[in-house]
């Protein structure tokens, strides 16, 4: 009723206790699952099953609601991220090879789902469509969480292969979250027949395509070149008041447009941040062009970039709240102890490792796209002139067997780090398998169980690979010429004009 109020009543000891323990395990978790599999994502899942619904329930029902809605709002701030500090350049190179990626990364394991569980295990069609349509979406918030918590070693973002991976696991969630919303429609089919099967499938894909075209084009010719002329400078006055302002105000925006058109907010969030990211102006000179935060804070006419507001306002309650709720949320939703008998388990692990398998392919483009590209490049390369080879100034190289072997190592190792980062299922697997079993009459709790041992053992087997990949091969596959770290054009431009003046 409005006009009243919240009675104030002092918490008790017993719940107060209960929160601190929970807070405390879930970071105490992360550091000990980091240090040991190279996963800190892993410790918190677990977590949240034990104090969840699944095993002990020791957090109170509300609560745990309470805490999903929060670490939903977390997963919405990494993705938001992931989009703020992509190279769009790199996004816009790597298009097809991303778009080639994320269609092998959703037909497999549709396409293999229907090899075991249709003809093997003999679960219906229907049930099948839907667990392999759960299993053919890369989890984007393990994504950019494993991208972040590998930021330590290398900067994986700034790779060529960082950006694919983006691309591709970005791609494979919009039509994820499309299928979603076709499969949560599906009940009202076998309850009516005045639905109108057309606009329920074609809406959501609609929706999603619209706002990967109009975003881009609308950005370019209208919002960036009036944000440039009339407002960019006035945010030098400002600095991180005037970012936080609009960055809340576009990612609301979004938010709310993909909500209500039909596709993913999630989806909207990463586009958000590549809209903000494009705005400022790119010439050496503009008030977002800075070397670091401080020269942004320090000059008059500059000014701290996105990423920079995003680091002083949001980061830490991202890091150490929101980000560890969202993961123990993962854990809440898992029906743990139903999946302990002898027939589960073995199902579990078969249909895990054909789903493994499923997105583990993917890297396989990265050794295609070499072998094609590669050999290409080779045949034009130039040879040394006589006059060179005369006089001796030819500068030695190891031999081609030797340098092609090492390329091609690097090339596998690659191949290796982007096959198993798509692995990863989490919340977007969950969140459709359980619409399938909550919302449709196709989903047998047989069928539910299966697919969530995959959801959950591949959210464990990709983050654990991508951890130890980057723990050993990190810093090498970084500094590879072709799928290594690329020098950012806005980085150069501005050296290139301090160098001058300094002329």
């Amino acid at each position: 009723m409005a006009g009243g109020f919240l009675p104030y009543h002092e918490p008790g000891v017993v719940e107060i206790l209960i929160i601190i323990s929970f807070f405390f395990f879930l970071s105490l978790a992360k550091w000990v699952s980091a240090k040991i599999i190279q996963a800190g994502i892993i410790g918190q899942i677990a977590v949240g099953i034990i104090y969840g619904v699944p095993l002990a329930n020791i957090l109170e029902h509300t609560w745990q609601e309470t805490f999903l809605v929060l670490g939903y709002v977390g997963l919405i701030l990494i993705i938001f991220e992931g989009g703020l500090s992509a190279r769009l350049d790199l996004l816009k190179q790597n298009f097809w090879l991303s778009m080639i990626g994320a269609a092998t990364g959703v037909c497999f394991p549709i396409g293999l789902s229907y090899l075991l569980l249709y003809l093997g295990f003999g679960y219906g069609a229907v049930e099948t469509f839907i667990i392999g349509a759960a299993l053919s979406a890369t989890s984007l918030g393990t994504t950019f969480a494993v991208l972040a918590s590998a930021s330590t070693t290398v900067n994986l973002s700034q790779t060529r292969v960082g950006s694919v991976l983006v691309s591709a696991a970005v791609i494979d969630d919009v039509v994820g979250l499309v299928m979603s919303s076709v499969i949560g429609r599906l009940g009202e089919l076998s309850k009516s027949e005045d639905v109108n099967l057309g606009w329920l499938i074609g809406r959501p894909i609609v929706a999603s395509v619209a706002m990967a075209v109009a975003t881009p084009i609308l950005t370019k010719y209208c919002f960036a070149p009036f944000f440039r002329r009339y407002i960019e400078y006035h945010f030098a006055r400002f600095d991180h008041i005037s970012n936080i302002i609009l960055m809340v105000l576009v990612l609301s925006a979004f938010v709310s447009i993909s909500g209500y058109a039909g596709t993913s907010v999630l989806f909207g969030s990463f586009l958000a941040g590549t809209f903000i990211s494009y705005l400022p102006s790119k010439h050496p000179e503009g008030p977002f062009v800075v070397m670091s935060r401080e020269e942004g804070e320090r000059e008059i006419d500059k000014s701290p970039t996105f990423v920079h507001t995003f680091e002083v306002y949001l980061l830490g309650v991202q890091q150490y709240l929101m980000e560890p709720l969202f993961f123990a949320s993962i854990g809440f939703a898992i029906p743990f102890v139903q999946l302990w008998t002898g027939k589960r388990i073995w199902r579990g692990i078969v249909f895990t490792l054909l789903m493994a398998f499923a997105k583990f392919i993917v890297g396989v483009w990265i050794i295609l796209w070499k072998l094609y590209y590669g050999s290409k490049a080779h045949k034009d390369e130039e040879s040394p002139s006589k006059t060179e080879r005369s006089e001796g100034v030819e500068a030695e190289k190891p031999p081609d067997h030797v340098q092609q072997g090492s390329d091609w190592s690097l090339t596998s190792k690659t191949a290796l780090l982007l096959g198993s980062a798509m692995v990863a299922r989490g919340e977007i697997g969950l969140l459709i398998i359980e619409i399938g079993i909550n919302e449709t009459p196709y989903v047998s709790e047989e069928g539910f169980i299966t697919g969530v041992w995959a959801i959950l053992l591949n959210t464990i087997i990709g983050p654990v690979g991508v951890g130890l990949l980057v723990r050993f091969y990190g810093k090498e596959i970084a500094a590879g010429k072709d799928w290594g770290t690329q020098e950012d054009p806005l980085v150069a431009a501005r050296s290139a004009a301090d160098a001058h003046g300094a002329v």
